[in-house]
């Protein structure tokens, strides 16, 4: 009987895999005959857990969708993962998900073994998750998001943007990015034909959503990279293109994706980069440890003069 219950378990770990079974493939795994894959099946399905197969070479079995929320069966390393994933979703970012995360760890540390409760103890002691402050999102919008994103069905809000002016605005959603400690949405603007990113904690929902939408092709560099670019380019108060006298590959790997570098030729790039301040723009320059020119800045360029007469008189009081 101990076998029989140990075997079980075993299948039902299998079948919340995400994939199918044929019976040959969970026989082997199980290391049993077909027939008793077959009859196991049957148990699982008399203890009400909804096993789903299709007959045919192609077919197989899966777990389904039932009223109740089985075992969850984890190996050594799934649990660790949940774990330090639950520790760090606490930290916040969706309203009410920090005591509900903190919930769910108490329950699978309880029930974790000695030996993995002592590796996760010694790592949550070693490790701190400091909570970003900033706006949180209601777990709901992210939900109703998230489905129109999978469905890809248009969505209908209204949006402030950060200078406080409302809007109405309809968009196809392709992609959820959390970056910064916010949600973002990278979509289509319908309106404006072109791809925006939005802060999803600006975002008012309205019912029903629209009609379904094809797939387009992403920008440059794809959807997450996108975002960051143009969270890059909406932060920066203060602006400038650098004539950066060093090849892009290596100007590009020591700034972040936010900051657009082009090729000019073998040995020469343009960085578009930013700031809040234009002081801070021209300490940042200086960090590319590279030779550059600044295209029509010249706000910009009397701070970069008043740093450079600024470490020079440095420089000569050393001597």
């Amino acid at each position: 009987m101990l076998e029989t219950s140990a075997r079980l378990l075993r299948l039902l770990s299998l079948l919340q895999m995400p994939r199918e079974w044929t019976g040959p493939q969970l026989a082997q795994r199980l290391s049993v005959t077909t027939r008793t894959v077959r009859n196991d099946v049957e148990r699982l399905r008399s203890l009400g857990y909804p096993v789903d197969a299709r007959p045919g070479a192609g077919g197989g079995y899966r777990l389904g969708a039932g009223n109740a929320l089985p075992p969850l069966l984890l190996d050594d390393d799934e649990a660790m993962a949940v774990a330090v994933g639950l520790r760090t979703a606490a930290a916040g970012g969706v309203a009410g998900i920090e005591e509900t995360s903190l919930r769910a760890l108490v329950k699978l540390e309880q029930v974790l073994p000695s030996r993995l409760r002592h590796r996760l103890e010694t790592l949550l002691a070693a490790t701190a998750v400091l909570p970003r402050p900033g706006p949180v999102v209601e777990a709901d919008v992210l939900a109703a998001i998230a489905g129109a994103v999978r469905a890809r069905e248009q969505l209908r809000f209204e949006y402030e943007s950060f200078d406080g002016a409302a809007s109405r605005r309809t968009a196809e959603p392709h992609r959820l990015v959390h970056t910064r400690g916010r949600w973002y949405l990278a979509a289509w603007d319908v309106d404006r034909e072109a791809w925006r990113t939005f802060r999803v904690d600006r975002v008012l929902l309205r019912t029903p959503n629209g009609p379904r939408f094809a797939s387009r092709e992403e920008p440059e560099g794809g959807l997450v990279e996108y975002v960051e670019r143009s969270l890059g380019s909406a932060a920066w108060r203060y602006r400038a293109r650098a004539i950066v006298h060093a090849p892009a590959d290596v100007i590009g790997a020591r700034v972040p994706a936010a900051v657009v570098v082009e090729p000019v030729d073998d040995h020469t790039c343009a960085a578009h980069v930013g700031s809040d301040t234009p002081q801070q723009l021209a300490l940042w320059l200086g960090m590319l440890d590279a030779d550059f020119t600044i295209d029509d800045a010249p706000e910009l360029a009397e701070h970069l003069l008043t740093l450079a007469h600024r470490y020079s008189r440095a420089v000569r009081q050393t001597q």
